[in-house]
């Protein structure tokens, strides 16, 4: 898509990138595909998620091919709460009963729907993917003492580029469907890492609630390799709950996908940042660096 500084004012917001990293890096991945992930912990302020919703709006103007996976634990929480239901976790997933399963998925696809809705309110053509509509996602159980919790073990990409044929964005839902048609709760992180690597896609961003991968002095590193990162988790800089965020993000770049970025989503349009600025707005993990 050519459009010359005119247009991209009227499109992009006054506080972010600049026209010219904006125009560069435009038809740098005019041919590529970008999936994100957005975090349910970032959607807890409305106005973080408006701004998302406009930002994938901008994106879609500019001629990107995006693919979106979202969360929703802090809405899941929420729910089970108001249900008096005790949910524990371990090695950071939710511990899933076939009563929790029912709120996850009503959770999931009410929160899936919200975000299709608000999209084409923008003017934005987007599809719902979830268990109930063009379910994509194959799973089998992470573990017997998981309960509902899958682990992908196929992705139907087809029903992805057929929809971004028809130049709208998925919206993707994390559950999958096991056998028997038995749903199962995802990691999101997992689930986007999955998609990624199916479609080989050119960066998958995971939009979170923290700044990146911080050194042990807590300073943001802005970009690293995949030993650099290892040798992290050895020396115990990488501890606890970034070790299955740090782990999707190694299995996507040793599989296909060129870059993986984890970005704090409640920065104002940080996503703009990190696909139209030389700098980013994050931490990029590669393979290797060029």
């Amino acid at each position: 898509m050519n459009l010359n500084n005119e247009e991209l004012r009227k499109i992009l917001p006054d506080n972010g990138p600049g026209l010219e990293e904006v125009q560069k890096y435009i038809t740098k991945y005019k041919n590529d595909l970008i999936v994100i992930k957005y975090g349910g912990n970032v959607f807890i302020d409305r106005n973080i998620f408006n701004n998302f919703i406009s930002d994938l709006s901008i994106l879609k103007q500019l001629g990107l091919s995006i693919v979106v996976v979202h969360g929703g634990g802090p809405r899941i929480k929420r729910e089970l709460d108001k249900s008096n239901i005790q949910s524990k976790f371990i090695r950071g997933l939710r511990v899933t009963d076939e009563k929790i399963i029912n709120i996850v998925e009503n959770v999931l696809i009410d929160f899936n729907n919200d975000i299709v809705d608000s999209l084409k309110e923008k003017g934005t053509e987007a599809i719902s993917i979830n268990t109930k509509k063009n379910n994509i996602i194959e799973v089998i159980p992470e573990s017997e003492e998981l309960g509902f919790v899958g682990k992908p073990s196929k992705i139907n990409n087809g029903v992805i580029k057929n929809i971004l044929e028809k130049n709208m964005i998925p919206i993707i839902s994390p559950l999958g469907v096991g056998k028997n048609n038995q749903t199962y709760n995802i990691n999101g992180d997992t689930a986007a890492g999955a998609i990624a690597k199916s479609l080989k896609s050119r960066r998958l961003i995971l939009m979170t609630n923290i700044n990146g991968v911080l050194d042990k002095e807590k300073k943001l590193i802005e970009e690293i390799t995949s030993s650099e990162i290892l040798k992290m988790i050895n020396d115990e800089i990488i501890t606890e709950g970034m070790i299955p965020k740090i782990n999707t993000c190694l299995d996507a770049v040793n599989n296909g996908v060129t870059g993986v970025v984890i970005v704090d989503g409640r920065k104002p349009h940080s996503i703009l940042f990190e696909i139209f600025s030389d700098k980013g707005a994050g931490t990029l993990i590669r393979k290797w660096m060029n």
